[in-house]
């Protein structure tokens, strides 16, 4: 690369002392503090002096564009993502209900309202009302959780992968923990069971076959030094032919005659009979503790339609263990979680009302003629809206549960098909997530795909402006 090419494209650098006289940035200053905006301009200048020296070739010259129209939106979008909440409301048309990129399950009215009252100034999250003193921040849901599920004792943890290695280094610390090789699950992000156990300080040793494990596999495998057997509930895949799992209630008596605490992690975890509803049976939280496992795990943030927390249950002397641990601080949840998980719990205490309370299970068992009506009408409006701009229509196809839930279950659901004339599926894709609020949607064969089982009725209205908006000139 030639000197004289570098210096004179340094030479046409945008001074960073004009831009900020600039209408443009004028505008901007208005609306956000012009020490960002005068940073912002600094850190983009230096970034494009540094491209150009590092330039290998023209090529590389040319893209870099220091046209004032080609530098002032990319200050408005960086100053924008600065100042501007980032999280915030947004329309989930994709389809997956637990969309872990998506927040997972929506809260309920109840727990956003508990959320809002117990922001506005102090609150009780660990005190003790008699004495005025230092009190357990488990109390506020100790009691729900003990009443709805039978156990004697529970604490939370920020997640269900914190509560298993928890459990684990409460339990099993230095001693190995029996798991069958078809429960060894990877969760989410490349992290695997396997990895947990072992950052629990626990040594996992794996039992039987991946597709079938048998009681004398884990009968062989005792030894004086196994701390704990550790059943997992496969709530993200299943394997399905020539299998076989050993039951709980085979594993508890197991562990009786041994000596050895029986942990239950549920994954997804449910408070509720699903084939009530339709839907594919889980394990319930209930039968576990029934059955007499030692302690058991499951999210909050799953289907049981609250908090992103690990719910952690079981014989007190194991959860007395487990809350004493040094690392249970470390894991700890804050007051709102505590704020949302209660006002969560409080909805199952009416069973014959969680259906419509608890919003996972009303998208989950939303009427496909509900779902069928609302694209008729979005159909004839979109058609009519966006005539020569984009062809518009109903399609059938299904919806996914997500989370790590249901993960066999194809839910039957109405989409709105745009596929736009004058761009590309793409960029409306963009421009949708880049709406306000932002709509975040699926793309297949050319089209745009906004699945309406994910989308609340408040928010159709919203979904079809920002759409409209997306094609004005």
């Amino acid at each position: 690369m030639a000197e004289s090419d570098l210096n004179k494209y340094l030479k046409n650098l945008p001074a960073g002392g004009k831009l900020i006289y600039h209408p443009k940035i004028k505008e901007l200053i208005a609306l956000y503090p012009r020490n960002i905006i005068m940073q912002v301009i600094h850190n983009l200048i230096e970034d494009m002096r540094n491209k150009i020296l590092s330039s290998n070739s023209d090529g590389d010259l040319k893209d870099i564009d220091l046209s004032t129209d080609g530098i002032i939106p990319i200050i408005y979008d960086q100053v924008k993502s600065i100042c501007l909440p980032s999280m915030g409301h947004i329309i989930n048309a994709t389809g997956i209900i637990l969309s872990t990129n998506l927040g997972r399950a929506p809260l309920s009215k109840p727990a956003q309202e508990a959320l809002i009252n117990a922001t506005r100034g102090y609150s009780p999250l660990a005190v003790d009302f008699e004495t005025g003193r230092r009190g357990d921040r488990d109390t506020h849901v100790q009691k729900l959780l003990e009443m709805l599920t039978g156990a004697e004792s529970a604490t939370v943890a920020n997640n269900n992968a914190a509560a298993t290695m928890l459990i684990l280094n409460s339990i099993a610390k230095g001693k190995e923990v029996l798991v069958s090789r078809g429960q060894l699950v990877e969760i989410g992000g490349d992290f695997q069971l396997v990895e947990v156990i072992h950052r629990s300080g626990a040594i996992p040793i794996e039992v039987g076959s991946t597709n079938r494990t048998h009681l004398k596999n884990y009968k062989d495998a005792i030894t004086e030094n196994t701390g704990a057997i550790l059943r997992v509930h496969p709530s993200n895949y299943r394997i399905i032919g020539f299998t076989e799992e050993v039951g709980l209630d085979e594993l508890v008596q197991l562990g009786k005659e041994h000596n050895i605490p029986i942990i239950d992690d549920l994954g997804s975890g449910a408070l509720f009979d699903l084939t009530k509803y339709g839907l594919p049976a889980e394990p319930l939280v209930a039968d576990s503790v029934k059955a007499g496992a030692d302690v058991v795990c499951f999210s909050g943030d799953k289907l049981l339609s609250g908090p992103q927390a690990g719910i952690i249950i079981g014989k007190k002397k194991y959860i007395q263990m487990i809350k004493k641990n040094p690392l249970a601080r470390m894991l700890r949840v804050c007051k709102l979680t505590v704020t949302a998980l209660e006002a969560t719990l409080r909805l199952y205490l009416n069973e014959e009302t969680i259906a419509e309370t608890n919003p996972t299970l009303k998208i989950l068992t939303r009427p496909l003629a509900e779902l069928e009506e609302i694209a008729d009408t979005l159909v004839k409006r979109l058609s009519k809206s966006l005539e020569k701009k984009a062809i518009v229509q109903a399609i059938d196809d299904y919806s996914q549960v997500g989370g790590g839930s249901l993960p066999t279950e194809n839910i039957p659901t109405k989409l709105i098909s745009i596929k736009p004339l004058n761009m590309s599926t793409d960029t409306l894709g963009i421009m949708l997530r880049k709406s306000a609020p932002p709509i975040f949607s699926r793309i297949q064969q050319d089209c745009v795909l906004l699945d309406l089982r994910t989308v609340f009725a408040d928010e159709v209205d919203l979904m079809a402006d920002a759409l409209e908006s997306c094609f004005v000139p």
